[in-house]
């Protein structure tokens, strides 16, 4: 459960302030550039650091990295809550996405170390998987209710209570593993993994060349340095493992497809059909409305069948959910969405503790953390770059609408690559 907790405050975060944004901009003055940040700031910091913070927990103790990230995370939400300047809140936003670092890929890392059984681990990972599934689709919806109730503060000030839970469950129930043997930390592979993910990142939200040229140049220096030092932060042998590599690739997959999909369904809602901010968060419900069954089922058919059937079945059912969205138009009446919706919900539900499960049993023993903060990097860049493509579609073909049947076209062939491969890379089961 406080691992649960943890990770749940993460994607809820990432996607809570959205339907909040016009109040903080009132509240604060705050110009559109400005309330971006909002949301790109963690984004950003978040994607940077979660190879850093994987390795940093594999060496010097998952549980003591997890704590911290969630005690800064607690620091730092009071004072988004507090915030009576947008320079403020921005800069506890990044914070918050420094903690979000160190809790992600450590909350993974424990419950490996927790459950030495593999069925047993793959049905934790599912209900693991399955708080993070709830927590992203009910952000927006838990946003609008919050902020039109009582206030935007409180979507921060949630935050405290339920952080200072986790901390305390699990320092009375969390066992620390042993850290790896000490040998120095890796700072040139950190800066480096930082330059290219976090170039890439920001070259997707600002569209900057110098980011993408920053990230070309970081992101190769950075294989040529790790090759070469005896303790990399990311071991590149890591990836001679096909189901390892393959793992990774279809976390990008489906948070590419998935939350690009995301990102302009709540436009499509809130533009096109002309729903309140409220009423387009309860349209989205389907979505987490069923993620908690289909991880949950994951976990089970994770130890019982292996990884590779259950990740098919889910990318399967996630394209066929996302090709059936071609059909939606400007008047197309809801009850005819949902059956698209619960499948593209499930299938990006059902598919991830199933992925999660086999990047962490292809990790050497004393390596969850860098494998998980590999995956979680790879994900954070798909979502990034489903949210900058699909929404430049929408903007390049000067038609909402076209943009958009363009995208979820799209999205369902991403999920069908990753289908492909999962077959042919994913062994077990």
């Amino acid at each position: 459960m406080s691992l649960c907790l943890g990770f749940f405050m993460i994607p809820l975060d990432a996607t809570v302030v959205a339907t909040a944004l016009p109040a903080i901009g009132r509240d604060l003055d705050a110009s559109a550039s400005g309330l971006q940040w909002v949301l790109d700031g963690y984004t950003l910091v978040f994607a940077c650091l979660l190879l850093s913070a994987g390795s940093l927990g594999d060496r010097l103790g998952a549980r003591r990295v997890y704590l911290c990230g969630l005690g800064l995370f607690v620091l730092a939400s009071a004072i988004c809550g507090l915030a009576t300047s947008l320079w403020v809140l921005n800069a506890a936003r990044l914070v918050q996405g420094l903690a979000a670092a160190l809790v992600l890929p450590t909350s993974l890392a424990l419950i490996n170390a927790s459950y030495h059984d593999r069925a047993a681990r793959a049905r934790a990972i599912g209900v693991w998987g399955g708080m993070g599934g709830i927590a992203a689709g009910l952000g927006p919806v838990l946003g609008g209710v919050l902020t039109g109730w009582i206030g935007w503060p409180v979507i921060f000030f949630l935050n405290v209570p339920v952080g200072v839970a986790a901390i305390v469950l699990t320092l009375r129930h969390v066992v620390a593993p042993r850290p790896q043997e000490r040998v120095g930390l890796d700072f040139s592979g950190q800066v480096l993994s930082i330059l290219a993910v976090g170039g890439l990142a920001f070259g997707l939200i600002e569209g900057a060349l110098w980011a993408y040229a920053a990230a070309m140049v970081g992101g190769i220096v950075f294989v040529v340095v790790e090759s070469r030092r005896r303790h990399p932060m990311l071991p590149l042998s890591l990836f001679r493992s096909r189901e390892f590599t393959g793992s990774v690739l279809v976390g990008a997959a489906i948070n590419t497809g998935f939350y690009g999909e995301l990102f302009l369904l709540s436009l499509y809602f809130q533009h096109i059909r002309a729903f309140t901010p409220l009423l387009a968060g309860l349209a989205l419900l389907p979505q987490p409305g069923i993620a908690s069954l289909a991880s949950a089922l994951a976990g089970r058919h994770t130890a019982r069948f292996g990884p590779r059937p259950v990740m098919l079945i889910g990318l399967l059912t996630g394209a066929l959910g996302l090709f059936a969205m071609i059909f939606a138009g400007t008047a197309t009446p809801y009850w005819l969405l949902i059956l698209p919706l619960l499948a593209i919900g499930f299938g990006t539900a059902y598919t991830m503790p199933a992925a999660t499960a086999a990047t962490i049993e292809a990790a050497p023993a004393g390596m969850a953390g860098t494998a998980s903060g590999a995956l979680n990097s790879s994900r954070q860049v798909g979502s990034t770059l489903g949210v900058a493509i699909f929404g430049a579609l929408v903007t390049g073909t000067g038609d909402f609408m076209t943009g958009y049947h363009l995208s979820v076209l799209l999205g369902g062939v991403v999920f069908a690559a990753g289908a492909v491969v999962a077959w042919r890379t994913v062994l077990r089961g």
